[in-house]
């Protein structure tokens, strides 16, 4: 009876240990934190939604692409022409083209590498206007670095963008489409940051694109699910090789003033392994972390990311550019 009672006071200094060991370990995660994995996400979110961006553009003024009759209006005349690309045309009748960046500098941000475009059943008839008409985009060394701070991401990998409600940009811009409804998933992206760290990301995404004023606006979606967790954009590893997920919990909503790197408004919850506490994003703010609204020429200074461990709540403004 004796043994058992020593034996058991020993299991309760253990456990004891054990939870304080554990709380510790918490508290020192959440001083350490800085919020690097709400960054990166942001990034590769932006820069993939304006790789989307540059696809619709150059596809919408090429005919034989878009579906539409030769000639005419172009996209490009109103948006302007992507910056710092050059389009090769090789495999156009074959439903393929290839984007070439050359280290032209544009708002900030340096762009090398190709995105090579193909529209999936273009010998059946398809073009991208059609309803369902399914896009796969293949990123070969498509690096990003922001010309201020020299950091960069560089994606590799592929993804398939679906036109869920037909048409283009060109039939939004000039047609009188009241909207587009696309849906962009792509498995293991791989991204590097700065050269040398990695992750991995998988992309869930619905994109639904208005136009006014000469302005195109996106408002972005989460549509996958991991773990049993919804609405997610994205999940994966992040560059130290820890799981995580962002759930979108308002739409995330960019336009073409600002540019796909920039959101104006919206929110995402950003979970990693084994923390006791989420990253919680809220795009569009100013320098001190307070929501603005922005006006036809005015974007936002970046976004505010908060962290809640027991009462007390830490925070970061990340500037996107």
């Amino acid at each position: 009876m004796k043994t058992n009672k020593i034996i058991y006071a020993l299991s309760l200094i253990v456990l004891s240990g054990s939870l304080v060991f554990t709380s510790c370990k918490k508290k020192k995660a959440f001083k350490n934190e800085d919020g690097q994995a709400s960054a990166d996400n942001r990034s590769v979110q932006g820069e993939n939604d304006a790789a989307i961006s540059d696809v619709n553009n150059v596809i919408a003024d090429n005919s034989l692409l878009h579906g539409k009759l030769a000639g005419g209006q172009s996209v490009s005349s109103v948006l302007g022409t992507p910056c710092g690309l050059t389009v090769d045309t090789n495999g156009l009748y074959m439903g393929r083209v290839t984007l070439n960046y050359n280290g032209t500098t544009c708002s900030n941000r340096t762009r090398t590498g190709s995105i090579r475009l193909t529209i999936l059943n273009y010998s059946s008839g398809v073009r991208w206007k059609t309803v369902g008409a399914v896009l796969q985009v293949e990123y070969l060394g498509y690096k990003v670095t922001r010309a201020s701070d020299g950091k960069s991401i560089e994606l590799n990998g592929t993804q398939n963008v679906t036109n869920n409600s037909g048409g283009t940009w060109f039939d939004l811009i000039f047609l009188g489409q009241a909207n587009l409804s696309h849906q962009v998933t792509g498995t293991n992206l791989k991204v590097t940051f700065d050269g040398s760290s990695t992750a991995t990301y998988n992309i869930h995404r619905k994109f639904t694109y208005t136009y006014s004023n000469l302005i195109i606006t996106c408002v972005g979606e989460g549509i996958g699910s991991h773990n049993s967790l919804s609405q997610l954009e994205n999940y994966g590893t992040t560059r130290d090789g820890d799981d995580f997920t962002s759930q979108v919990v308002t739409p995330v909503v960019w336009n073409t003033t600002c540019g796909a790197w920039a959101p104006i408004q919206g929110e995402v919850n950003i979970k990693v392994e084994d923390k006791a506490f989420d990253l919680k994003c809220l795009f569009g703010v100013d320098q001190n972390g307070n929501s603005v609204t922005v006006g036809a020429n005015q974007c936002p200074y970046g976004m505010k990311v908060e962290w809640t461990y027991k009462k007390k709540t830490n925070k970061k403004i990340f500037g996107y550019l």
